[in-house]
């Protein structure tokens, strides 16, 4: 009998060495950490060197780290529509937070990146720094929507950048988009 419960005894330390941890409980379900999104939108930008608007397209993705916090990359190619010939390009990453209730997700962002003025036509003499490459940074917000499975709606999308670098006096362009975009979990 004694042999029989030290061969049992041996056997389970010898198997709970060999095995790796398991655990039996489930991971959190309300956790939404890895949550990525890739979309395109319509942009308006009201640029500082002109008196008109000026549009394009703009490419974002979004990946959320944990349920709030996430990173955000926005591309503004606003040289589609540039009626006094003037456009101008930004590439941005940052971080953004999220706070979701229910299907509605509005959140806030701060951004860094590359801004590029392009000139579309004859106008360089009259506008410095055209065309040019230059530091910016900026901040905004929007709403995205839930509108099925695995596609958000972005309702609005604002977006403040201030390119320091411009001279003589920098540029500090504002930017309103309004996209769909397909989300991975």
């Amino acid at each position: 009998m004694m042999k029989r419960c030290l061969l049992f005894l041996g056997s389970a330390l010898a198997l709970s060495t060999m095995t790796p941890n398991l655990h039996a409980q489930a991971l959190p379900a309300a956790s939404r950490g890895g949550l990525l999104q890739g979309g395109l939108a319509v942009t308006s930008v009201t640029p500082d060197e002109t008196t008109k608007r000026i549009a394009g397209i703009t490419g974002y993705a979004t990946f959320d780290l944990t349920e709030r916090f996430g990173v955000e990359a926005d591309l503004h190619f606003t040289t589609l529509n540039t009626p006094q010939d003037f456009g101008e390009n930004s590439y941005l990453v940052g971080a953004r937070y999220v706070y979701r209730k229910k299907r509605y997700e509005p959140y806030a962002k701060v951004l860094i990146g590359i801004g590029t003025t392009v000139n579309q036509g004859t106008n360089y003499q009259t506008i410095p720094n055209t065309p040019g490459s230059f530091f910016i940074w900026g901040g905004g917000g929007g709403l995205d929507i839930r509108f099925a499975h695995h596609i958000n709606v972005r309702a609005i999308d604002f977006e403040l950048q201030q390119w320091p670098g411009f001279t003589p006096h920098g540029l500090s362009p504002t930017a309103i988009s309004i996209g769909v975009a397909y989300r991975l979990r």
